[in-house]
């Protein structure tokens, strides 16, 4: 065999097996695992396969700023965005060359938060879609632990219950936010367990307290610009037993405060569950 000749043979050994600059091996997403998916929060995706690297990129819709985070490994990587919207998310996973090598499509659930109260658990439904101001400024002081030994400080019976604003002996609770947007007219009313922020006289005043409507209470929804009513973000779901139960509590006045509970009626611990 001449020289030329196996030159030539050479090179196409050499091409066939990668040598000379490797060739690509796309990566294998036989599965993955959700540890986290909630509404607001960051949602952690593991994949599982082979040949994983840190050079995939990844799609998904309203998780946003999705990254790999820098532990993944060939055969598990691991995926976080922040969640910003409820219902589907479409993901797709592409390698380098940006093929793509995996897809699936993820839920999310409306946000769902428990009233660990001093006389049972309520657990509130809310809805990002409709009033996305009033739901992620009450889930920032759920998550922030702001309503850790509040109370509901004002109980009318046949009309609502009140919180998460005031400390033992209506004491005023520091740190709030400021105050949000209102946002009424939206299509939900203060319907009989329905959730709504409380608020002053002025239209965009509501910071942390709310209430829990013990009835239909249509006269608080929305009328006209001079009546623009409260902004109801949620439902109880389950525990209405237990807001009935503090809805019967004895009242009286307390540094100046009518229809306060004589007995404290405390949110021990508010937490988001999904």
């Amino acid at each position: 065999m001449n020289r030329v000749v196996a030159v030539a043979l050479l090179a196409i050994v050499l091409g066939a097996c990668g040598g000379g600059g490797g060739t690509h091996v796309a990566p294998v997403v036989s599965q993955h695992t959700v540890s986290s998916l909630q509404y607001s929060k960051t949602a952690s995706i593991t994949l599982q396969g082979r040949y994983l690297g840190s050079d995939m990129t990844a799609q998904a819709g309203s998780c946003t700023n999705p990254t790999f985070a820098a532990s993944s490994t060939a055969e598990r990587a691991v995926l976080n965005c922040k969640v910003t919207a409820i219902g589907t998310i479409d993901l797709v996973v592409k390698d380098a060359t940006g093929q793509v090598v995996y897809t699936a499509a993820l839920a999310v659930p409306k946000p769902q938060v428990v009233l660990i109260t001093s006389v049972g658990n309520v657990v509130l439904e809310l809805d990002p879609t409709v009033v996305p101001v009033t739901v992620d400024n009450f889930l920032g002081y759920v998550n922030s632990r702001y309503y850790q030994s509040t109370l509901f400080h004002r109980v009318i019976s046949g009309f609502v219950v009140q919180g998460g604003g005031y400390t033992t002996g209506m004491v005023k609770k520091p740190g709030q936010l400021a105050p949000i947007a209102l946002e009424t007219n939206k299509g939900l009313s203060n319907t009989e367990g329905t959730v709504a922020m409380a608020r002053t006289a002025a239209p965009d005043s509501a910071t942390s307290e709310f209430f829990i409507n013990l009835v239909d209470n249509l006269s608080l929804d929305y009328q006209s610009a001079e009546k623009p009513g409260y902004a109801v973000f949620g439902k109880v779901v389950d525990g209405m037993d237990v807001v009935k139960n503090i809805a019967i509590v004895q009242t009286a006045t307390n540094n100046g405060f009518a229809n306060v509970p004589t007995e404290d009626v405390t949110i021990s611990f508010a937490v988001q569950t999904r």
